[in-house]
C-alpha cells in the first residue's frame, strides 16, 4: 500500500523555508503555517511577526524596524505628542459616559457600553454631586499620598467620602469629603467623550504611583519613582517662582541622574522637545520669575490662584534632568508649537503641557478651559502637514483625590530600596488621529511608563532601555488600528 502524501506546504512558507535552510526540520516540526523551527527544541517561530526571525530563521530586524508579515517594517507613526492635563479619576469624567453595569468587567471593546458606570451610589452611601465648572473651581481635593492610601483603603475604594480624617490645616485638608464623588456628564466634558466615541479610550490606565502630580509627571520621562508628592523641585527657570507665595509648598530642590526616555530617543537619532504654557514669560523673567499669562482670569486679589497663571517646572518631568534642565534645544515656549507645525520642524516626541489654570487642576482651572486648551492643541495638529502621521495621546497626571471605584492595579515599579511602588487610581488616556481605533475602549491595564515602552518600541525598537518599569509594563497596542500603524504595536 502507498504512503499518504505528504500536505502541501504555501508557496510563502516553502520559500522561507528554503531561505533558512531549514526545509526538512520544518517538515519534520511540525510547526504551522507560518511558523518555523528556528531553534532545536524550542519549539516553533512565527516568522511572520517574530523581530529575530522575520521571513526566515535568523533573520533579525535593525532598529528600530519590526516584523511585519515576515518583511522588517519602520512603524508609520513618525511623530507622537503627548499632552498632559491634571487631577482627574477614569470616573470623574467617564463614570457618566460608560454604561455597563459596576462590577460587570465587560469584554467587548466597542463604545460606551463596553466600559463600567460609576455606581449610583459609593460605598459609604453617598450620591455623586455634579462635575462642572463650579464644582472644579470651588475647592481642590486632598491627593496627598498619605490621603490617597486612606481613600483607596487596599482597594475597598471607601474612603473618599468617609473614614479618613488626615487634614487639621489649611494645608493640609481632609481626606474625606463628600464632594471628592464628583461626576461629570456630557455637558461638562463633551469634548472627551467625543474624542472617545471617534478615538480610543483606555478604561484600565492607572495613575503610576499613589500621590500627588511631580511624582506621577517623573513617569513619563524615567518610569521610576523619583520622589513622593510634590516633595522636590527642579533646579530650573521659574523654579520657585510658581510657588512663593503658596505657604503650604515645602518642596526642596534637586535634580537626578540617570537617561529618560529623551535620552533613549536622541541616542537613536530622534528627537523630541517640550512645549510648556509660560515658559517663555519664566525665560525673560529670570530671577524676577516674569509676567503672569495675559489672560490670567486672577487678580493680585487672588495671589495663591494668580501662580496658577505662572509656568511650573515641576510638571515638566525633562527639567528635573541636569542634560535635559533648560536646554533650548529641548524646552520651548507652548506658542512655538504652532510654529514648529508649520515650519515642518515638529520633534518625533513632544511633550505638551498647559498652566495650571488651562490644565483642569481643580480650585485654579474650569473643565471649559482645559477642553479648550485641549481642543485648539489636537486640532492645529491634525491640520497640519503632521496630522497624517501622528498620534496624539491625551491623560491626566493623576487622580487629584476624586473617587473611582475600580480598585488600582498590581505594582510594576520598585523604589530604590527594592519596595513595590503602589499604583494610585485609575486617569483616562485618549488616542487621538489617524492610528486610533475607532469608538474602542481597551482593558489592558497600563500606566504612565506604558507610554515610555510605547515610544521605545516605535522609535528605538528594544523595549526596557530605562530598566524600569518601562521593561514591565504593557504597551498601547490596544488602543492602536494594527492595520494603519504599519507595524504590530503589542497591546
Amino acid at each position: 500500500m502507498g504512503s499518504a502524501a505528504r500536505p502541501k506546504l504555501p508557496v510563502a512558507l516553502v520559500v522561507v523555508a528554503l531561505l533558512c535552510g531549514c526545509g526538512q526540520r520544518l517538515a519534520e516540526s511540525g510547526c504551522g503555517a507560518g511558523e518555523l523551527a528556528c531553534v532545536a527544541d524550542a519549539g516553533c517561530v512565527d516568522v511572520t511577526y517574530d523581530d529575530n526571525n522575520c521571513g526566515a530563521c535568523g533573520r533579525a530586524c535593525t532598529a528600530p524596524q519590526h516584523c511585519a508579515d515576515a518583511v522588517c517594517t519602520a512603524s508609520k507613526i513618525a511623530h507622537v505628542v503627548l499632552i498632559v492635563q491634571e487631577n482627574h479619576t477614569f470616573d470623574s469624567y467617564f463614570g457618566r459616559y460608560c454604561q455597563a453595569a459596576p462590577g460587570s468587567n465587560p469584554s467587548c471593546t466597542e463604545g460606551p457600553d463596553c466600559c463600567e458606570a460609576a455606581p449610583a451610589l459609593d460605598p459609604n452611601g453617598n450620591a455623586p454631586i455634579l462635575l462642572d465648572d463650579a464644582a472644579n473651581l470651588a475647592s481642590d481635593p486632598n491627593h496627598s499620598q498619605a490621603c490617597e492610601l486612606q481613600e483607596i483603603d487596599g482597594g475597598a475604594m471607601n474612603g473618599f467620602t468617609a473614614g479618613s480624617n488626615i487634614g487639621s490645616s489649611i494645608c493640609d485638608t481632609a481626606c474625606s469629603r463628600t464632594a471628592n464623588f464628583a461626576l461629570a456628564d456630557a455637558t461638562s466634558v463633551g469634548l472627551y467623550w467625543g474624542y472617545a466615541q471617534s478615538y480610543a479610550l483606555a478604561d484600565r490606565y492607572f495613575q503610576p504611583i499613589i500621590g500627588s502630580s511631580s511624582s506621577n509627571d517623573m513617569y513619563f520621562a524615567s518610569a521610576h519613582e523619583e520622589f513622593i508628592d510634590d516633595t522636590v523641585f527642579p533646579l530650573s527657570i521659574g523654579s520657585g517662582c510658581s510657588d512663593p507665595l503658596d505657604f503650604c509648598t515645602t518642596s526642596d530642590k534637586g535634580q537626578f541622574d540617570g537617561n529618560t526616555i529623551g535620552d533613549l530617543l536622541q541616542a537613536s537619532n530622534h528627537s523630541f522637545g517640550v512645549y510648556a504654557d509660560g515658559y517663555a514669560n519664566a525665560v525673560a523673567g529670570g530671577s524676577s520669575c516674569g509676567a503672569v499669562a495675559s489672560d490670567c482670569p486672577y487678580d493680585l486679589l487672588h495671589p495663591i490662584l494668580r501662580q496658577g497663571c505662572l509656568y511650573d517646572p515641576s510638571d515638566i518631568p525633562f527639567e528635573y534632568f541636569p542634560q535635559f534642565t533648560d536646554d533650548p534645544a529641548v524646552m520651548h515656549d507652548y506658542s512655538q508649537l504652532a510654529d514648529d507645525l508649520d515650519a515642518g520642524t515638529l520633534p518625533d516626541f513632544a511633550f505638551v503641557k498647559a498652566m495650571t489654570f488651562r490644565n483642569e487642576h481643580p480650585e485654579f482651572s474650569s473643565l471649559s478651559d482645559g477642553e479648550q486648551f485641549v481642543s485648539a492643541a489636537v486640532q492645529q495638529i491634525l491640520a497640519s502637514q503632521y496630522g497624517a502621521d501622528t498620534l496624539i495621546l491625551v491623560t491626566w497626571d493623576e487622580g487629584g483625590g476624586f473617587f473611582d471605584h475600580i480598585a488600582p492595579a498590581p505594582s510594576v515599579d520598585t523604589d530604590d530600596a527594592g519596595a513595590p511602588v503602589p499604583r494610585g487610581t485609575r486617569v483616562p488616556l485618549l488616542a487621538l488621529g489617524p492610528f486610533a481605533r475607532a469608538n474602542t475602549v481597551s482593558h489592558v491595564v497600563m500606566d504612565h511608563s506604558s507610554i515610555v515602552r510605547f515610544l521605545e518600541y516605535n522609535f528605538v525598537g528594544p523595549v526596557g532601555g530605562l530598566q524600569a518599569a518601562d521593561a514591565r509594563v504593557n504597551n498601547l497596542g490596544s488602543l492602536l488600528d494594527a492595520s494603519k500603524t504599519g507595524i504590530p504595536i503589542p497591546p
